[in-house]
């Protein structure tokens, strides 16, 4: 998904085809250089350079797929499922099936000596017969296998970037990466080089990223991004960097829509902040972030709800019968669901969508429900933790409210979290459940605030059809921080009005 906002391309230079490749590379290809694109077979080398040679043909610039490695009916039927016309584009077999003819084997000369020599003066007659602007060759593997040294084969590749570079041409040379890994002789040649890669998970999707090896005269987004081969072409998503982004926004505090709870807060959620709400499955964080994003709304903002754990229309079902009817909301696009599915997602898309979210639909209340299942789309927790700091600090940066619903293993008793993104959160609220004659209840209570002088009682929490109810503070609740909180006082209950009564 390339933003447009991102998809400028800066004087002096030519686009990719994909804007928010360009966006890593500063702005595109430096125009008649000859660049490397690598990367082991069904990595995306062929659809980023149709979709290089697209881009050239859509602003009128002549454009030359040269290929050893594929037949031009396979590069028509990969462009077919694109839905693209290679109209315009020239493609150029070096090897036909002429090439399958007996009568055109050599028997006096070394056979490789004849063909690498053959296939270089094709392309020179195919470069200057067409005279593109954009060309792509395709692969230099099949070259290496001609050239047979190492020594000829680096020749041959200065001897055709030096007759590009005279042709006004800019050329993304192929390479499937089957030398030896250490093999760098591509990567001092090239004007610049970019890796592709692809890794199997153990279950789902997997998983492509990017990286920008070498740009010569360039400042380029360095690190790994990932990337999408989707129909229509591949999506990139730069990797986020929360100090490039940076708005003006008033810092104020707003309701949540429950009285009590803006009490404990000290006054509600802060602008720019993020709020972590933490306990143990069941106990009422989704439904309290659903309570607070209505609120947004309410007060006329839009609001992004990001749900990995639940099925939206579980959670839609559940929250119309607690008073909270989302649907029409829905339907104005004042709230946007996002069903996640983290076996199909990958941490970088994931930051695309929240951007979007920001930047395209005006989103200034998220949630992220939950980080549970945001960590199994990630390779490890470090990179969890790196990935949510620079996250968070773009929400933060930007005057979004974003809301966290990490969930806990266990009940009661030893309650433990996967990760501790404690210091990453501007507030945290603890969920808990307790026993009171012989009933499981709910308690809540906000454990820090980083803006607002917070209250540090503990109040019983109540979900009912009317929704989120906070009861006064329960001044002999004990054990709340050892893991096994139980109430020994005589404060009433909410949960036991109706069995009070009976007494």
């Amino acid at each position: 998904m390339n933003s447009p906002a991102r998809n400028g391309v800066k004087d002096g230079r030519i686009s990719t085809g994909i804007g928010d490749l360009d966006n890593i590379l500063g702005g595109g290809l430096t125009a008649n250089r000859s660049y490397l694109l690598e990367g082991t077979p069904g990595s995306g080398k062929t659809t980023i350079a149709l979709q290089f040679l697209l881009e050239g043909a859509r602003l009128g610039e002549p454009g030359l797929y040269i290929t050893l490695s594929e037949t031009a009916a396979e590069l028509r039927e990969v462009a077919q499922s694109h839905g693209w016309s290679l109209d315009g584009i020239e493609l150029f077999e070096l090897v036909n099936e002429d090439g399958l003819d007996p009568d055109s084997e050599q028997s006096i000369l070394e056979p490789s000596e004849v063909e690498l020599g053959e296939t270089i003066q094709g392309v020179m007659e195919c470069v200057d017969r067409l005279r593109p602007k954009r060309v792509v060759f395709d692969s230099l593997s099949e070259l290496r296998l001609l050239a047979q040294s190492s020594l000829r084969y680096r020749r041959q590749i200065l001897a055709m970037k030096q007759y590009f570079s005279t042709r006004a041409c800019t050329v993304l040379m192929l390479d499937d990466r089957s030398s030896d890994p250490g093999d760098l002789q591509l990567h001092s040649i090239a004007h610049g080089v970019i890796t592709l890669e692809q890794a199997a998970q153990d279950y789902g999707t997997e998983r492509r990223r990017l990286r920008v090896v070498k740009m010569r005269g360039v400042k380029y987004r360095g690190g790994f991004h990932d990337f999408a081969i989707e129909t229509g072409g591949v999506a990139v998503f730069p990797r986020l960097i929360a100090a490039e982004h940076h708005t003006d926004f008033k810092a104020q505090t707003v309701s949540t829509g429950i009285d009590n709870f803006d009490q404990m807060l000290g006054g509600g959620l802060t602008v720019g902040t993020n709020t972590l709400l933490n306990g143990p499955s069941g106990v009422g964080k989704t439904t309290t972030a659903i309570r607070a994003g209505l609120t947004a709304i309410e007060r006329g903002e839009k609001a992004a709800y990001f749900l990995f754990d639940e099925g939206m229309g579980t959670m839609l079902a559940r929250s119309k019968a607690m008073g909270m009817d989302l649907a029409p909301h829905l339907a104005s696009g004042d709230l946007r669901v996002h069903q996640i599915d983290p076996a199909e997602l990958t941490p970088g898309e994931f930051a695309s969508w929240v951007r979007n979210a920001v930047e395209q639909d005006g989103a200034r209340f998220i949630v992220i429900d939950s980080l549970n299942a945001f960590l199994q789309a990630m390779p490890g927790e470090k990179f969890l933790l790196l990935q949510m700091h620079e996250m968070l600090s773009y929400l933060n940066q930007q005057g979004v409210i974003t809301m966290l619903v990490l969930g806990q293993h266990g009940i009661v008793g030893d309650i433990r979290s996967e990760l501790d993104l404690s210091y990453l959160s501007d507030t945290i609220v603890l969920f808990r459940y307790f026993e009171w004659r012989g009933q499981v209840l709910k308690a809540v209570s906000v454990a820090k605030s980083r803006t607002t002088d917070h209250e540090t009682s503990i109040r019983e929490f109540l979900l009912t059809e009317e929704g989120v109810k906070i009861g006064s503070p329960l001044a002999d609740f004990e054990g709340v921080l050892t893991g096994l909180p139980n109430y020994r006082g005589k404060t009433p209950m909410m949960s036991a009005e109706p069995a009070a009564a009976e007494d």
